[in-house]
């Protein structure tokens, strides 16, 4: 591994942490999901599929990261976790809940952050 490298692994390797851990959370009925989905008016029948998509997110990073040939799937796992925290962003918007606005936007520049290292890499 160069020296070069080292930002795109720590960076993925934290974004998918973050993800895998958010995605346990939904899973689990975690209490502060369940509150956030009700106060921004998202239906309690999405949190499965939303907890898949972290999942997928997290694990097409890793795959990505750890195969040079695979590398087009964390280009692609990292879009669509950017696209996942950016419908997030704006439910929160559109239901002008902002007192937490600063979790879906820390997810979403991990996400941004991991997009642009494994395109520069």
């Amino acid at each position: 591994m160069t020296v070069a490298q080292i930002p795109l692994v720590v960076v993925t390797l934290l974004t998918a942490a973050f993800n895998v851990g958010i995605a346990v959370a939904d899973l689990t009925g975690a209490r502060f999901v369940l509150a956030n989905l009700a106060e921004v008016g998202v239906p309690r029948s999405w949190l499965p599929w939303l907890a898949t998509l972290k999942l997928a997110g997290a694990a097409g990073l890793l795959l990505g990261l750890f195969d040079a040939a695979l590398r087009p799937l964390g280009v692609a796992a990292a879009c669509g976790l950017v696209l996942l925290y950016l419908g997030a962003l704006t439910f929160h918007l559109r239901a002008h809940v902002l007192y937490n606005l600063a979790f879906p936007g820390f997810y979403l520049a991990t996400a941004v952050a991991s997009l642009a290292l494994t395109v520069s890499s």
